[in-house]
């Protein structure tokens, strides 16, 4: 009877080990045309920033197998050589995922195909999301495309008509996101279709999504790390309401001096967040030197705030469009400007009143001449 006990301790411990999830997964897969300028690299985001996780090269073949740590599960993407991309859920499931790999044709177009992941359930969901992208984006080439045509000959009604057609775009964009949240609310991977869902519409899908989760696995690591990021993001979404005294920087001009919201204190100032690289910032310029123009002389200022990441591409960028008013350089290419200030796209402009409290913010053209009339009216 002891003999027969020890015996089925030590099988049970034996089978204890084997269905253990090992803290690693390999990728494997082929190159049809590589390149072999560059290697694969698996990426991920973290705390807002692309950070290289791993990278390998592809075998002579233009195959390739790689023992991946996933000590860290979550969303990664694998990049195939600069020429395409996928994303893929990282945790327990081997995954065979083939490229096309560079582009062929005389005229180069950076605009891959499909590509499938082989794994397992949690990367079911990472097709369907990646399918959907995928499908939106074709899309949306097809219809700038035919809105373009359509208006080629009243230019002044592009705009209105292709903000109409992307509206429409972007809602069955969202119907189809929120589709999978409720379709694959008891997988781990779903949370990278949580990630892709807006707290202001999406809110009641969330919170179910989430006690769906954590019924199962409340400790599991990605579902306590979303739910710390999101209240972080909420606390600091609610510092940047209407109302609210703008968050505290102080940046250097192109001359060393440090300059701070805090300065303009009595006057209305229009913080302008923009880089050198941002086409519409660029285009957004000519505005707000009329803008200035026709309200400093009221008592209204401009503070522009740069995220380049090379100063020297400030300076030029300065050189260039001769704006007469302040301009200063967040750091480190404005991460932390933009997560205080919750913005993920420039231009980013708001106002700030006299007590240095923003009245209005995401305003571009006219938009802003119409919040300062209101203002200096009162």
């Amino acid at each position: 009877m002891i003999r027969l006990t020890l015996t089925m301790i030590v099988i049970t411990l034996l089978s204890a080990c084997s269905t253990k999830q090992s803290d690693s997964i390999t990728l494997s897969g082929k190159v049809k045309f590589p390149d072999d300028r560059f290697k694969m690299y698996i990426t991920q985001y973290r705390d807002g920033e692309k950070v290289v996780t791993d990278s390998f090269q592809l075998a002579e073949d233009g195959s390739y197998h790689y023992v991946m740590n996933t000590s860290l599960p979550g969303e990664y993407n694998l990049d195939c050589q600069k020429w395409q991309s996928v994303r893929f859920w990282a945790e327990d499931e081997n995954l065979e995922i083939d490229f096309r790999g560079q582009d062929t044709a005389k005229i180069k177009i950076k605009n891959p195909p499909y590509v499938y992941i082989n794994g397992g359930d949690k990367n079911e969901v990472m097709n369907h999301l990646n399918f959907n992208n995928y499908r939106s984006y074709q899309v949306m080439i097809g219809l700038s495309q035919g809105v373009y045509k359509a208006t080629k000959d009243i230019p002044e009604k592009y705009g209105e008509i292709a903000g109409m057609v992307y509206g429409v775009t972007g809602d069955d964009d969202d119907a189809r996101t929120r589709f999978l949240a409720k379709e694959y609310a008891d997988r781990n991977s779903v949370l990278a279709v949580v990630n892709r869902l807006r707290d202001k519409t999406d809110k009641e899908l969330i919170d179910a999504t989430l006690a769906t989760l954590k019924k199962t696995n409340p400790s599991y690591p990605p579902l306590v790390k979303y739910i710390k990021d999101k209240e972080e993001a909420r606390a600091a979404a609610e510092k940047v309401k209407l109302g609210k005294v703008a968050p505290h920087f102080s940046y250097p001009t192109p001359d060393g001096e440090m300059v701070s919201p805090a300065d303009y204190k009595g006057k209305f100032v229009v913080i302008d967040f923009w880089a050198s690289w941002c086409g519409p910032c660029r285009n957004e310029i000519p505005h707000l030197k009329e803008v200035y123009e026709k309200y400093h002389p009221q008592g209204v200022e401009i503070l522009s705030v740069s995220i380049d990441k090379k100063e020297a591409d400030w300076h030029k960028a300065l050189g260039e469009e001769n704006m007469e008013w302040t301009q200063v350089l967040a750091p480190k290419a404005g991460k932390q400007t933009m997560k205080d200030y919750q913005f993920s796209g420039i231009p980013f402009i708001i106002i700030l009143d006299k007590d240095g409290k923003i009245v209005a913010k995401q305003l571009r053209g006219k938009k802003i001449d119409e919040k300062l009339d209101e203002l200096l009216a009162k």
